[in-house]
Protein backbone atom coordinates (compact mmCIF):
# COMPACT_ATOMS: atom_id res chain seq x y z
CA UNK A 1 0.00 0.00 0.00
CA UNK A 2 1.40 3.38 -0.96
CA UNK A 3 2.94 5.46 1.52
CA UNK A 4 1.44 8.69 1.69
CA UNK A 5 3.22 12.13 3.64
CA UNK A 6 0.83 14.53 4.74
CA UNK A 7 2.16 18.22 4.76
CA UNK A 8 0.07 20.24 7.15
CA UNK A 9 -0.06 23.65 6.57
CA UNK A 10 -1.04 26.06 9.45
CA UNK A 11 0.91 29.41 8.94
CA UNK A 12 0.00 32.60 7.06
CA UNK A 13 2.97 34.07 5.13
CA UNK A 14 3.49 31.22 2.53
CA UNK A 15 3.97 30.55 -1.34
CA UNK A 16 0.31 30.09 -1.67
CA UNK A 17 -0.70 33.58 -0.25
CA UNK A 18 -1.20 34.69 -3.82
CA UNK A 19 -3.68 31.70 -4.95
CA UNK A 20 -5.82 33.51 -1.93
CA UNK A 21 -6.00 36.75 -3.03
CA UNK A 22 -9.26 37.89 -4.64
CA UNK A 23 -9.01 39.29 -8.12
CA UNK A 24 -10.16 43.18 -7.21
CA UNK A 25 -10.19 44.24 -10.50
CA UNK A 26 -12.95 46.19 -12.06
CA UNK A 27 -15.83 44.07 -14.47
CA UNK A 28 -14.45 44.65 -18.01
CA UNK A 29 -14.82 43.05 -21.32
CA UNK A 30 -12.25 40.32 -21.35
CA UNK A 31 -10.77 39.11 -24.42
CA UNK A 32 -7.76 37.06 -25.91
CA UNK A 33 -4.32 38.40 -26.26
CA UNK A 34 -1.48 35.69 -27.50
CA UNK A 35 -2.09 32.93 -25.08
CA UNK A 36 -3.82 35.29 -22.41
CA UNK A 37 -7.39 36.38 -21.09
CA UNK A 38 -7.12 39.93 -20.29
CA UNK A 39 -9.49 42.74 -19.23
CA UNK A 40 -9.42 46.10 -21.27
CA UNK A 41 -6.58 47.32 -19.09
CA UNK A 42 -4.69 44.61 -20.15
CA UNK A 43 -4.47 43.08 -17.06
CA UNK A 44 -4.38 39.09 -17.15
CA UNK A 45 -7.80 37.78 -15.84
CA UNK A 46 -7.14 34.06 -14.76
CA UNK A 47 -10.96 32.81 -14.65
CA UNK A 48 -11.72 30.99 -11.73
CA UNK A 49 -15.45 29.46 -11.27
CA UNK A 50 -17.77 26.93 -10.45
CA UNK A 51 -20.30 25.57 -12.67
CA UNK A 52 -23.90 26.04 -11.91
CA UNK A 53 -24.68 22.55 -12.80
CA UNK A 54 -28.02 20.78 -12.14
CA UNK A 55 -29.85 24.17 -12.08
CA UNK A 56 -31.30 24.96 -16.03
CA UNK A 57 -30.09 20.83 -16.83
CA UNK A 58 -30.94 19.07 -14.00
CA UNK A 59 -28.57 15.38 -14.07
CA UNK A 60 -29.64 12.22 -12.79
CA UNK A 61 -26.40 11.38 -10.47
CA UNK A 62 -26.99 14.35 -8.72
CA UNK A 63 -30.38 13.77 -7.88
CA UNK A 64 -29.39 9.52 -7.05
CA UNK A 65 -31.54 8.37 -9.66
CA UNK A 66 -31.91 4.98 -11.85
CA UNK A 67 -32.00 4.83 -15.60
CA UNK A 68 -35.73 6.31 -15.30
CA UNK A 69 -34.60 9.33 -14.15
CA UNK A 70 -30.87 10.54 -15.77
CA UNK A 71 -31.80 13.41 -17.86
CA UNK A 72 -33.76 16.33 -17.18
CA UNK A 73 -37.19 15.07 -19.30
CA UNK A 74 -36.66 11.98 -17.59
CA UNK A 75 -36.26 13.54 -14.40
CA UNK A 76 -39.46 15.43 -15.59
CA UNK A 77 -41.55 12.83 -16.37
CA UNK A 78 -40.74 11.15 -13.01
CA UNK A 79 -41.84 14.08 -11.15
CA UNK A 80 -45.08 14.36 -13.08
CA UNK A 81 -45.97 10.55 -12.55
CA UNK A 82 -46.01 10.78 -9.25
CA UNK A 83 -47.56 14.50 -8.54
CA UNK A 84 -49.78 15.02 -11.54
CA UNK A 85 -48.30 17.80 -14.54
CA UNK A 86 -50.08 20.30 -13.00
CA UNK A 87 -48.04 20.72 -9.57
CA UNK A 88 -45.36 19.14 -11.37
CA UNK A 89 -45.28 22.50 -13.47
CA UNK A 90 -45.09 24.89 -10.06
CA UNK A 91 -41.95 22.45 -8.78
CA UNK A 92 -39.91 23.00 -11.26
CA UNK A 93 -40.70 27.14 -11.46
CA UNK A 94 -39.88 26.70 -7.62
CA UNK A 95 -36.90 24.73 -8.13
CA UNK A 96 -35.55 26.83 -10.27
CA UNK A 97 -35.92 30.26 -8.37
CA UNK A 98 -34.53 28.37 -5.47
CA UNK A 99 -31.76 26.03 -6.75
CA UNK A 100 -29.79 29.59 -7.42
CA UNK A 101 -30.52 32.60 -6.03
CA UNK A 102 -28.50 36.10 -5.44
CA UNK A 103 -27.42 34.15 -1.88
CA UNK A 104 -25.42 31.47 -3.92
CA UNK A 105 -23.58 34.37 -6.01
CA UNK A 106 -22.80 36.51 -3.08
CA UNK A 107 -21.42 33.40 -1.26
CA UNK A 108 -19.34 32.14 -4.68
CA UNK A 109 -17.53 36.17 -4.79
CA UNK A 110 -17.04 35.84 -0.96
CA UNK A 111 -15.37 32.50 -1.19
CA UNK A 112 -12.75 33.88 -3.96
CA UNK A 113 -14.10 32.37 -7.28
CA UNK A 114 -14.42 35.22 -9.95
CA UNK A 115 -16.70 33.64 -12.40
CA UNK A 116 -19.76 31.22 -12.92
CA UNK A 117 -20.90 28.60 -15.73
CA UNK A 118 -24.42 28.06 -15.99
CA UNK A 119 -25.03 24.99 -17.89
CA UNK A 120 -28.41 25.61 -20.39
CA UNK A 121 -30.28 23.51 -21.62
CA UNK A 122 -31.99 24.69 -24.79
CA UNK A 123 -35.49 23.39 -23.77
CA UNK A 124 -35.69 25.90 -21.23
CA UNK A 125 -35.29 28.66 -23.98
CA UNK A 126 -36.85 27.30 -27.07
CA UNK A 127 -39.89 24.54 -27.23
CA UNK A 128 -39.50 21.51 -29.54
CA UNK A 129 -41.78 20.72 -32.05
CA UNK A 130 -42.56 21.90 -35.69
CA UNK A 131 -43.20 25.81 -34.68
CA UNK A 132 -40.67 25.94 -31.91
CA UNK A 133 -40.82 29.48 -30.17
CA UNK A 134 -39.19 30.89 -27.30
CA UNK A 135 -39.82 30.42 -23.77
CA UNK A 136 -39.58 34.08 -21.77
CA UNK A 137 -38.39 32.03 -18.06
CA UNK A 138 -35.09 30.64 -19.55
CA UNK A 139 -33.96 34.17 -20.62
CA UNK A 140 -35.30 35.81 -17.12
CA UNK A 141 -33.92 33.28 -15.03
CA UNK A 142 -30.12 34.23 -16.98
CA UNK A 143 -31.07 37.68 -16.84
CA UNK A 144 -31.37 37.44 -13.01
CA UNK A 145 -28.17 35.01 -12.85
CA UNK A 146 -26.28 38.38 -15.69
CA UNK A 147 -27.44 40.88 -12.21
CA UNK A 148 -26.41 39.19 -9.07
CA UNK A 149 -22.91 38.52 -10.96
CA UNK A 150 -23.11 42.18 -11.89
CA UNK A 151 -23.40 43.45 -8.34
CA UNK A 152 -20.84 40.54 -6.94
CA UNK A 153 -18.09 41.36 -9.65
CA UNK A 154 -18.41 37.61 -10.97
CA UNK A 155 -17.98 36.77 -14.90
CA UNK A 156 -20.59 34.62 -16.85
CA UNK A 157 -19.71 32.20 -19.66
CA UNK A 158 -22.51 30.74 -20.65
CA UNK A 159 -22.60 27.04 -21.91
CA UNK A 160 -24.74 25.68 -24.35
CA UNK A 161 -25.19 21.90 -22.28
CA UNK A 162 -27.88 20.55 -23.48
CA UNK A 163 -28.47 21.84 -27.66
CA UNK A 164 -31.22 21.45 -30.11
CA UNK A 165 -31.44 17.70 -30.68
CA UNK A 166 -28.94 16.52 -28.64
CA UNK A 167 -25.19 17.19 -29.53
CA UNK A 168 -23.57 13.69 -27.72
CA UNK A 169 -26.17 10.85 -28.21
CA UNK A 170 -26.12 10.37 -23.74
CA UNK A 171 -27.90 11.89 -21.06
CA UNK A 172 -25.73 14.82 -20.08
CA UNK A 173 -27.47 16.85 -22.71
CA UNK A 174 -30.96 16.10 -22.73
CA UNK A 175 -30.91 13.65 -25.81
CA UNK A 176 -34.53 12.45 -26.72
CA UNK A 177 -34.03 9.37 -28.71
CA UNK A 178 -29.70 8.88 -27.48
CA UNK A 179 -28.08 9.58 -30.80
CA UNK A 180 -26.51 12.98 -31.68
CA UNK A 181 -29.63 14.57 -33.95
CA UNK A 182 -27.84 17.92 -33.67
CA UNK A 183 -25.60 16.63 -36.44
CA UNK A 184 -28.07 14.64 -38.15
CA UNK A 185 -30.98 17.49 -38.54
CA UNK A 186 -30.35 20.49 -40.41
CA UNK A 187 -33.29 22.43 -38.44
CA UNK A 188 -31.55 21.44 -35.06
CA UNK A 189 -28.31 23.24 -36.00
CA UNK A 190 -30.64 26.28 -37.38
CA UNK A 191 -32.68 26.35 -34.31
CA UNK A 192 -28.92 26.57 -32.33
CA UNK A 193 -27.48 29.25 -34.66
CA UNK A 194 -31.10 31.14 -34.30
CA UNK A 195 -30.68 30.57 -30.52
CA UNK A 196 -26.74 31.67 -29.77
CA UNK A 197 -27.78 35.15 -31.71
CA UNK A 198 -30.67 35.94 -29.82
CA UNK A 199 -29.04 35.59 -26.82
CA UNK A 200 -25.82 37.45 -28.23
CA UNK A 201 -28.36 39.82 -29.15
CA UNK A 202 -29.74 40.42 -25.07
CA UNK A 203 -25.61 40.37 -24.04
CA UNK A 204 -23.98 42.13 -26.72
CA UNK A 205 -23.23 45.17 -24.36
CA UNK A 206 -22.52 42.99 -21.22
CA UNK A 207 -19.15 42.74 -20.00
CA UNK A 208 -20.32 40.85 -17.22
CA UNK A 209 -20.76 37.53 -19.51
CA UNK A 210 -17.24 36.47 -20.28
CA UNK A 211 -18.01 34.29 -23.20
CA UNK A 212 -20.52 32.29 -25.26
CA UNK A 213 -19.50 28.19 -25.03
CA UNK A 214 -20.74 26.66 -27.89
CA UNK A 215 -21.17 23.32 -27.18
CA UNK A 216 -21.04 21.32 -24.23
CA UNK A 217 -18.78 18.03 -24.88
CA UNK A 218 -20.18 17.02 -28.23
CA UNK A 219 -19.98 13.87 -29.78
CA UNK A 220 -18.23 10.83 -27.68
CA UNK A 221 -16.04 8.22 -29.16
CA UNK A 222 -17.41 5.26 -27.71
CA UNK A 223 -20.64 5.59 -28.72
CA UNK A 224 -19.34 6.12 -32.64
CA UNK A 225 -20.93 9.35 -32.59
CA UNK A 226 -17.00 11.22 -33.20
CA UNK A 227 -16.29 8.29 -36.09
CA UNK A 228 -19.39 9.39 -38.02
CA UNK A 229 -20.40 12.80 -37.43
CA UNK A 230 -17.02 14.91 -35.86
CA UNK A 231 -16.14 16.62 -39.33
CA UNK A 232 -19.19 18.44 -38.97
CA UNK A 233 -18.08 20.12 -35.52
CA UNK A 234 -15.60 22.74 -36.38
CA UNK A 235 -17.87 23.59 -39.35
CA UNK A 236 -21.24 23.95 -36.78
CA UNK A 237 -18.97 26.32 -34.90
CA UNK A 238 -17.81 28.40 -37.44
CA UNK A 239 -21.24 28.97 -39.01
CA UNK A 240 -22.98 30.18 -34.99
CA UNK A 241 -19.30 31.99 -35.00
CA UNK A 242 -20.44 33.89 -38.02
CA UNK A 243 -23.81 34.52 -37.01
CA UNK A 244 -23.09 35.75 -33.24
CA UNK A 245 -20.40 37.97 -34.96
CA UNK A 246 -23.07 40.03 -36.67
CA UNK A 247 -24.77 41.15 -34.07
CA UNK A 248 -21.86 40.71 -31.15
CA UNK A 249 -18.25 41.35 -31.89
CA UNK A 250 -17.12 41.58 -28.21
CA UNK A 251 -17.46 38.88 -26.51
CA UNK A 252 -14.88 35.90 -26.25
CA UNK A 253 -16.03 32.14 -27.72
CA UNK A 254 -14.84 29.08 -26.43
CA UNK A 255 -14.36 25.83 -28.23
CA UNK A 256 -14.64 22.44 -27.41
CA UNK A 257 -13.34 19.61 -28.48
CA UNK A 258 -15.37 16.49 -29.42
CA UNK A 259 -15.05 13.18 -27.04
CA UNK A 260 -16.16 14.84 -24.09
CA UNK A 261 -14.47 18.23 -24.94
CA UNK A 262 -10.78 16.46 -24.89
CA UNK A 263 -9.93 15.33 -28.50
CA UNK A 264 -8.24 18.29 -30.00
CA UNK A 265 -7.28 16.98 -33.18
CA UNK A 266 -9.71 19.10 -35.50
CA UNK A 267 -8.42 22.14 -34.72
CA UNK A 268 -5.52 23.67 -36.78
CA UNK A 269 -5.86 27.39 -36.69
CA UNK A 270 -8.35 29.44 -35.01
CA UNK A 271 -10.54 31.21 -37.07
CA UNK A 272 -11.79 34.12 -35.27
CA UNK A 273 -9.63 36.47 -33.11
CA UNK A 274 -10.95 36.18 -30.20
CA UNK A 275 -11.29 32.34 -29.59
CA UNK A 276 -9.66 30.24 -26.89
CA UNK A 277 -9.91 26.43 -26.38
CA UNK A 278 -11.27 24.44 -23.40
CA UNK A 279 -11.01 20.66 -22.26
CA UNK A 280 -12.32 19.00 -19.39
CA UNK A 281 -10.61 17.33 -16.51
CA UNK A 282 -11.69 14.71 -14.25
CA UNK A 283 -9.14 12.54 -12.33
CA UNK A 284 -10.60 9.08 -11.86
CA UNK A 285 -7.51 6.58 -11.59
CA UNK A 286 -6.62 4.29 -8.88
CA UNK A 287 -4.53 5.22 -6.86
CA UNK A 288 -5.36 9.06 -7.13
CA UNK A 289 -2.83 10.85 -9.84
CA UNK A 290 -3.04 13.80 -11.97
CA UNK A 291 -3.98 13.06 -15.51
CA UNK A 292 -1.10 14.88 -18.09
CA UNK A 293 -1.49 17.98 -20.07
CA UNK A 294 1.32 18.59 -22.58
CA UNK A 295 -1.04 17.71 -25.60
CA UNK A 296 -2.95 20.71 -24.35
CA UNK A 297 0.29 22.75 -23.58
CA UNK A 298 1.27 21.66 -26.95
CA UNK A 299 -1.72 22.50 -28.53
CA UNK A 300 -1.64 26.29 -27.18
CA UNK A 301 1.79 26.86 -28.31
CA UNK A 302 0.67 26.25 -32.05
CA UNK A 303 -3.06 27.90 -32.23
CA UNK A 304 -1.79 30.67 -29.76
CA UNK A 305 -4.97 31.15 -27.92
CA UNK A 306 -6.19 30.85 -24.21
CA UNK A 307 -6.70 27.56 -23.00
CA UNK A 308 -9.21 26.98 -20.45
CA UNK A 309 -10.95 24.22 -18.01
CA UNK A 310 -14.73 24.57 -18.18
CA UNK A 311 -14.90 21.59 -15.84
CA UNK A 312 -12.40 19.84 -13.08
CA UNK A 313 -14.37 18.00 -9.79
CA UNK A 314 -16.07 15.55 -8.77
CA UNK A 315 -13.38 13.34 -7.19
CA UNK A 316 -11.42 14.91 -3.33
CA UNK A 317 -9.59 17.26 -2.07
CA UNK A 318 -5.67 15.60 -2.61
CA UNK A 319 -6.88 16.12 -6.45
CA UNK A 320 -8.20 19.35 -6.65
CA UNK A 321 -5.08 21.02 -4.58
CA UNK A 322 -3.02 19.43 -7.40
CA UNK A 323 -5.11 20.19 -9.91
CA UNK A 324 -5.28 23.48 -9.38
CA UNK A 325 -1.80 24.05 -8.85
CA UNK A 326 -0.80 22.78 -12.18
CA UNK A 327 -3.30 24.07 -14.15
CA UNK A 328 -2.04 27.16 -12.47
CA UNK A 329 1.31 26.72 -12.95
CA UNK A 330 0.76 26.63 -17.02
CA UNK A 331 -1.47 29.94 -16.72
CA UNK A 332 -5.03 28.02 -17.44
CA UNK A 333 -8.01 29.19 -15.48
CA UNK A 334 -10.62 26.15 -14.48
CA UNK A 335 -14.48 26.18 -13.58
CA UNK A 336 -15.14 23.58 -10.84
CA UNK A 337 -18.32 21.24 -11.19
CA UNK A 338 -20.38 21.72 -9.79
CA UNK A 339 -21.38 23.75 -6.84
CA UNK A 340 -23.53 21.99 -5.09
CA UNK A 341 -25.46 18.52 -5.37
CA UNK A 342 -27.10 16.34 -2.82
CA UNK A 343 -25.80 14.51 -0.07
CA UNK A 344 -22.10 14.83 -0.92
CA UNK A 345 -18.87 15.99 0.94
CA UNK A 346 -17.12 16.96 -2.06
CA UNK A 347 -18.59 19.65 -3.84
CA UNK A 348 -18.73 23.11 -1.56
CA UNK A 349 -22.13 22.87 -0.70
CA UNK A 350 -24.08 19.71 -0.40
CA UNK A 351 -27.87 19.37 -0.45
CA UNK A 352 -29.28 17.47 2.33
CA UNK A 353 -31.54 14.50 1.00
CA UNK A 354 -34.98 14.93 2.09
CA UNK A 355 -36.36 11.88 4.63
CA UNK A 356 -37.87 8.86 2.31
CA UNK A 357 -35.77 10.26 -0.72
CA UNK A 358 -34.76 6.68 -1.22
CA UNK A 359 -38.61 5.73 -2.25
CA UNK A 360 -38.38 8.51 -4.92
CA UNK A 361 -34.65 7.29 -6.20
CA UNK A 362 -35.97 3.56 -6.18
CA UNK A 363 -39.22 4.60 -8.36
CA UNK A 364 -36.15 5.34 -11.07
CA UNK A 365 -34.91 2.16 -11.00
CA UNK A 366 -38.59 0.33 -11.18
CA UNK A 367 -38.76 0.17 -8.16
CA UNK A 368 -42.68 0.49 -6.20
CA UNK A 369 -44.69 4.27 -6.83
CA UNK A 370 -44.78 6.10 -3.76
CA UNK A 371 -48.42 7.23 -3.08
CA UNK A 372 -48.73 10.91 -3.93
CA UNK A 373 -49.12 12.59 -1.00
CA UNK A 374 -45.96 11.31 0.13
CA UNK A 375 -44.37 12.26 -3.10
CA UNK A 376 -45.18 15.45 -3.23
CA UNK A 377 -44.06 16.35 0.61
CA UNK A 378 -40.90 14.87 -0.18
CA UNK A 379 -40.59 17.10 -3.10
CA UNK A 380 -41.89 20.03 -1.15
CA UNK A 381 -38.94 19.18 1.73
CA UNK A 382 -36.15 19.15 -1.85
CA UNK A 383 -37.57 23.05 -2.73
CA UNK A 384 -36.27 24.39 0.77
CA UNK A 385 -33.40 21.85 0.87
CA UNK A 386 -31.85 23.07 -1.96
CA UNK A 387 -31.40 26.76 -0.42
CA UNK A 388 -27.80 27.68 0.45
CA UNK A 389 -29.18 28.64 3.60
CA UNK A 390 -30.01 25.30 4.16
CA UNK A 391 -26.80 23.50 2.78
CA UNK A 392 -23.70 22.27 4.30
CA UNK A 393 -20.37 23.77 3.51
CA UNK A 394 -17.52 22.15 3.38
CA UNK A 395 -14.26 24.87 3.87
CA UNK A 396 -11.78 22.15 3.61
CA UNK A 397 -13.43 21.73 -0.34
CA UNK A 398 -13.31 25.24 -0.67
CA UNK A 399 -9.72 25.39 0.43
CA UNK A 400 -8.78 22.76 -1.74
CA UNK A 401 -9.87 24.22 -4.85
CA UNK A 402 -8.50 27.87 -4.54
CA UNK A 403 -5.19 26.03 -2.75
CA UNK A 404 -5.14 28.37 0.38
CA UNK A 405 -4.43 27.29 3.73
CA UNK A 406 -5.72 25.83 6.78
CA UNK A 407 -5.03 22.47 4.30
CA UNK A 408 -3.18 19.81 3.97
CA UNK A 409 -1.70 18.35 0.62
CA UNK A 410 -0.09 14.58 -0.31
CA UNK A 411 3.62 15.32 -0.79
CA UNK A 412 3.00 13.47 -4.11
CA UNK A 413 0.97 16.21 -5.33
CA UNK A 414 3.36 19.26 -3.72
CA UNK A 415 4.68 21.64 -6.14
CA UNK A 416 4.43 21.87 -9.71
CA UNK A 417 6.85 24.67 -10.70
CA UNK A 418 9.21 22.02 -10.87
CA UNK A 419 12.99 21.06 -9.07
CA UNK A 420 14.65 23.47 -7.53
CA UNK A 421 12.13 26.04 -7.79
CA UNK A 422 9.03 24.02 -5.93
CA UNK A 423 11.27 21.20 -4.45
CA UNK A 424 14.41 19.80 -4.11
CA UNK A 425 15.95 16.38 -3.58
CA UNK A 426 19.66 14.85 -3.21
CA UNK A 427 19.22 11.70 -5.18
CA UNK A 428 17.50 12.78 -8.76
CA UNK A 429 18.63 9.47 -10.22
CA UNK A 430 15.45 7.57 -9.44
CA UNK A 431 12.28 8.50 -11.07
CA UNK A 432 9.06 7.40 -10.63
CA UNK A 433 7.24 4.66 -13.00
CA UNK A 434 3.50 5.81 -12.45
CA UNK A 435 3.20 9.64 -11.63
CA UNK A 436 5.04 12.35 -12.65
CA UNK A 437 7.18 10.38 -14.61
CA UNK A 438 9.42 12.92 -15.87
CA UNK A 439 10.61 14.55 -12.62
CA UNK A 440 13.21 13.28 -10.24
CA UNK A 441 11.09 11.94 -7.29
CA UNK A 442 10.74 8.41 -6.83
CA UNK A 443 6.59 7.17 -5.57
CA UNK A 444 7.91 4.52 -3.03
CA UNK A 445 5.10 1.69 -2.84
Amino acid sequence: MKKIAILFLAFAGSNFCSAQQKQENKISFLHTAGQDIVNESGEKILLKGVGLGNWLLPEGYMWKFGGLGDRPRKIEKVVADLIGKEKAAAFWKTFRQNYITEADIKRIAELGFNSVRPALNSRLFLTEGESPVYVEEGFQLIDSLVTWCKKYNLYVIIDMHGAPGGQTGANIDDSPNDIPELFIEKKYQDQLVDLWVKLAQEYKDEPVVAAYDLLNEPLPIGTGSADRYKHLLEPLYKRITEAIRKVDQQHMITLEGFNWSNDWSLFTKPFDNNVFYQFHYYCWARPDNLNGIDQYLKKRDELNTPVWVGETGEKGNAIYWATTQLFESNNIGFSFWPWKKMDTENTPYSIKKPVSWDLIAEYTRGGAKPDAQLAEKIFNELLENIKISNCDYFEDVCNAILTRIPAKIEAENYGFDGFSHSYYIADTTNKSKFYRKNEPVKNKS
